[in-house]
């Protein structure tokens, strides 16, 4: 088998999972769990960049923020993409170098918190489009749009904050993840989409209050470390269009034209499936040779062509 150098984009929801308190043991459990996938990947001989997301870790850090913001200031989305690349980059980094000590691989993994650049003018800057942090009531609304909050409604849900999430255009430290993985490590990078940065007039760098699609920092820094594969893990096993509806398709590959007929289409919910068809379309057209986005259980078989969605050219 050929070895492959392979970006594989963990969703932060398999860390802390759906109708869980979210405890850091329980986020360790998962997280152990999450590993068996990476430590096959590595048998094989291939080399693993992990990228994750953080949606629901930088949720609790905005609740944390609210019921503290009487007595300390809160911080702003940058730090707290920081904050969780450096906390969910130990804990992974921790269960794989475990994983690997009991699979008896001699392997060093390695946490880079990672600044990703955006254009401030990018549109989604003054179009905020995506939803974070916990639900409010109607009559909080007023309240937190005094601190420059953009509030909308999550359709039957509540209240919630809107941010921006601007298009990741550079990733600040690719050469270093290149020479890394180079150097036989695994690295993990880019989480929650990387620290969203503009690059000033004088060459220097600022963070920027808006949050980053992690999928499609994660195919980006896979076309810039001219990785082969990009393998986005999900809650499906595969692909589906007319999801969960009498005429449900299951899809075992798809073109990029087809995606984005899809896609147009309305295929592919803006929340869900389709920021990650989106980004394996970017992936491939950036010269990847191929995405395959299956569930966490199915990695390993997937690499292997045994399981998931293939997208190609």
């Amino acid at each position: 088998m050929a070895r492959k150098t392979i970006v594989v984009a963990l969703g932060g929801n398999a860390i802390i999972e759906e109708g869980t308190e979210g405890t850091i043991a329980q986020q360790f459990d998962n997280t152990r769990k999450s590993m068996d996938a990476i430590v096959g990947l590595i048998r094989a001989g291939h080399r693993v960049v992990l990228s994750h997301g953080n949606g629901p870790q930088a949720g609790v850090h905005l609740i944390r923020h609210e019921a503290a913001s009487a007595q300390v200031p809160p911080s702003p989305l940058n730090v707290i993409v920081a904050d969780t690349q450096g906390s969910m980059g130990y804990m992974i980094a921790q269960c794989l170098a475990n994983a690997f000590v009991k699979a008896k691989i001699e392997m060093d993994v390695v946490t880079v918190v990672t600044q990703v650049v955006v254009d401030p003018a990018d549109p989604s800057m003054t179009n905020p489009t995506k939803y974070v942090g916990p639900f409010y009531k109607a009559d909080q609304v007023e309240r937190l749009r005094e601190r420059g909050w953009i509030i909308k409604e999550d359709p039957g849900r509540g209240y919630r904050r809107v941010v921006a999430s601007p298009q990741p255009l550079d990733v600040v430290e690719k050469g270093t993840i290149k020479d890394l993985i180079d150097d036989g490590k695994v690295v993990i990078a880019a989480g929650g989409g990387g620290v969203p940065v503009m690059r000033n007039p004088d060459g220097t760098l600022s963070g920027v209050d808006a949050v980053i699609d992690k999928d499609r920092a994660s195919a980006l820094l896979a076309n810039l470390i001219g990785a082969d594969e990009l393998c986005i893990l999900t809650g499906v096993e595969k692909i589906a269009i007319n999801y969960k509806k009498p005429n449900q398709r299951f899809f075992e590959a798809l073109t990029v034209a087809e995606c984005e007929r899809y896609l147009s289409e309305g295929q592919f919910p803006k929340g869900s499936m389709g920021p990650k068809i989106e980004a394996a379309c970017d992936f491939i057209r950036r010269g990847g040779q191929k995405v395959i986005i299956t569930d966490l259980e199915s990695a390993e078989d997937a690499i292997n062509g045994r399981a998931g969605t293939l997208i190609t050219a």
